[in-house]
């Protein structure tokens, strides 16, 4: 599914992995964020994505007049992350709402792991 929005001069149409690339490359410029994380449905494992499947950890929920996003997170040992929470969904909520522009309503963190160097 995508996102419409309609204006004045017609319809504007955003494929949800546009959306989900905006929050991505949001939650990865956080402090105290490794990565994001697919889990293995199978195995129940959890995984580091690379950059270029950045939008497999990120579950959208998009309706007529607001978005929803799960971020699926890895987060660096040792550091605070109920911090790390705030800051990145302030992040990604203000992200996607300058670039997509329609209001992000919910950014729900589930920290999947934590990575020790």
């Amino acid at each position: 599914m995508s996102l419409s929005i309609r204006n004045e001069y017609g319809v504007i149409t955003i494929d949800n992995e546009v959306v989900a690339r905006i929050a991505g490359m949001a939650a990865i410029d956080c402090y105290g964020i490794v990565g994001m994380a697919a889990k293995n449905i199978k195995d129940g494992l959890v995984q580091l994505l690379k950059m270029e499947s950045l939008t497999k950890g990120i579950h959208l929920k998009i309706t007529e007049s607001s978005i929803v996003i799960d971020l699926h997170i890895i987060v660096e040992y040792g550091t605070n992350i109920s911090a790390i929470a705030d800051s990145t969904i302030s992040t990604v909520k203000y992200r996607v709402e300058e670039n997509i522009g329609m209001p992000v309503t919910e950014v729900n963190i589930f920290v999947e792991g934590v990575r020790i160097e």
